[in-house]
């Protein structure tokens, strides 16, 4: 698999767990546990590419690029109206937290993909990328959280399949097994 292909998966992977993280219903908590999963992903893809990475500076890069934060905190205060607030905020931050993860690691794959490294950066091209990427990342978020819902719901319903006695638990295992490798 080539670089390229890894960074996608790394990417993807970051995408998902950002989205979970992006419905944790305490305002400002999410935003600290996306970091940390930018963060993560960023010296993942540095990994992948060879490109020395310092926790300083991929948070110096998180907190560049995300220059949505005030939408994130937007949509954490829907969070604390009760009821309805914390469904609609966490639905908004999770897809919003799931595009800002997409968008960074798409700028970073580019860039690194190029031969940059963290301390090269065209900050203002990369600001450019990343509104870009943002955008693109909203409808991949939907689509990923979308595609790992009815990979559950696979689950479940072999589980069921399985508790029936409609298949057996070695047939449930390979199944089991399938569902999990698509995710």
């Amino acid at each position: 698999m080539s670089q390229k292909e890894n960074s996608s998966r790394i990417v993807n992977k970051h995408v998902l767990w950002s989205i979970g993280a992006g419905l944790v219903p305490l305002p400002i908590v999410d935003i600290v546990a996306v970091t940390a999963i930018q963060v993560d992903m960023l010296k993942q893809i540095a990994s992948e590419y060879g490109v020395s990475f310092s926790e300083s500076e991929g948070k110096a890069w998180v907190s560049a690029l995300a220059g949505n934060l005030m939408v994130r905190i937007g949509a954490n205060a829907l969070k604390l109206i009760p009821g309805i607030g914390s469904v609609l905020g966490g639905l908004s931050s999770a897809i919003v937290s799931g595009a800002s993860s997409y968008a960074i690691g798409q700028v970073a794959v580019t860039h690194f993909e190029s031969g940059g490294t963290f301390s090269n950066l065209d900050m203002e091209a990369a600001r450019r990328a990343y509104e870009q990427e943002f955008e693109r990342g909203k409808q991949v978020a939907k689509d990923l959280a979308s595609e790992q819902k009815d990979s559950l719901e696979k689950l479940e319903r072999l589980g069921k399949l399985r508790d029936k006695g409609v298949i057996t638990e070695q047939e449930f295992e390979e199944q089991k097994k399938r569902v999990l490798a698509s995710m």
